[in-house]
């Protein structure tokens, strides 16, 4: 395109778009909106033109002609129990961290519950062709995610995913060797891990974290685990402590598992933390709930989940963005000397 003639004293609107780049409104439209219909030659000739006038879509606009609501949509696959999306405190936190973001931005928040042992493949399409602004995959495997990011581009993951999809990860590895490095110096020495499941991205970097802190201490591998549930974190508890009665110290892998953890510790007779120091990982209201309070690596969702928001309010994220999060140790009653 050899040069753009037009001149608009206002806002720059699709019909500019369309004599700029000598095509018609529907060709400008169908390539906005990333619909079929458009070559290759076209689109790059609109795309162009869009950069040139620095044209914004009118989403208000759009959204209101397709008759959809414009809106931020939650992804959350279920991998275990019934009611596990209104029982985890981490989608809560998804939930507030993005809600603080949209309530000023006159857009809705949509939550998306999708079950992984029965037409996930299906329900991640289907959500992928219904969004506005964007989409925030809470817990999503990478492979449902790369799937996911293929149909929309308009999309950040929440956990560690496929390399194409742009994700704020909180580092799990090094809190979860942080927390073993604190139990290490409190003096213990027989560290357990309970793991969370091992299909789960955020699990399994943890457990990693694990693994590297102990191997690095010269102290023994020692590991049970289960879902990120309560009762699972209970059950994985009594395994270990059956079987190894002589440890002193756990990390485990999420605050509700942490919870259910002090309660088989109680259960079986000793003490928390004279006997079995324990460390969680979240800092979600679970920790603080626990009797004793859990001792824990803060991960900021609400934060995580409100930059993440901005971020689609901005625009479409640029393919594999990488953003990493700190976690931090939250110490309270459960590992007090």
């Amino acid at each position: 395109m050899a040069s753009l003639l037009v001149m608009n004293v206002g806002r720059p609107t699709i019909e500019d778009v369309a004599r700029a780049a000598g095509v018609s409104r529907a060709t400008v439209s169908r390539v906005i909106n990333n619909e079929p219909g458009a070559s290759g030659a076209l689109r790059a000739r609109v795309q162009e033109a869009v950069a040139a006038l620095g044209y914004l879509p009118n989403e208000s606009a759009r959204a209101l002609a397709s008759g959809r609501v414009r809106a931020v949509d939650v992804v959350a696959v279920n991998y275990s129990a019934i009611g596990w999306l209104g029982t985890h405190p981490y989608y809560s936190r998804v939930l507030a961290g993005a809600m603080s973001v949209v309530e000023n931005a006159d857009v809705q928040l949509r939550v998306h519950a999708v079950n992984q042992h029965s037409g996930a493949e299906e329900a991640i399409d289907a959500i992928a062709q219904q969004v506005t602004v964007g989409a925030l995959l809470a817990n999503v495997t990478p492979e449902l995610a790369a799937r996911f990011h293929r149909r929309c581009r308009r999309v950040v993951s929440l956990v560690a995913t496929a390399p194409a999809v742009p994700a704020f990860e909180a580092d799990n590895g090094q809190g979860t060797y942080a927390a073993v490095e604190h139990l290490h110096r409190l003096g213990r020495r027989r560290i357990a891990a309970v793991h969370g499941p091992e299909g789960n991205t955020c699990a399994i970097d943890r457990r990693e974290g694990y693994r590297r802190a102990v191997k690095d201490l010269g102290l023994e591998e020692i590991g049970d685990g289960g879902d990120f549930l309560r009762e699972d974190g209970y059950a994985a508890a009594q395994r270990l402590l059956a079987r190894r009665p002589d440890i002193d110290a756990m990390f485990v892998a999420c605050d509700l598992m942490g919870a259910g953890a002090v309660q088989a510790i109680t259960a079986s007779g000793r003490t928390v933390p004279r006997d079995v120091s324990v460390v969680g990982f979240d800092d979600s209201i679970a920790a603080v709930c626990a009797n004793p309070p859990l001792s824990t690596m803060r991960m900021p969702v609400e934060e995580m989940a409100a930059e993440a928001t901005r971020l689609l309010l901005e625009g479409t994220p640029a393919t594999g963005l990488r953003r990493r999060f700190p976690v931090e140790l939250i110490e309270r009653a459960s590992t007090f000397r």
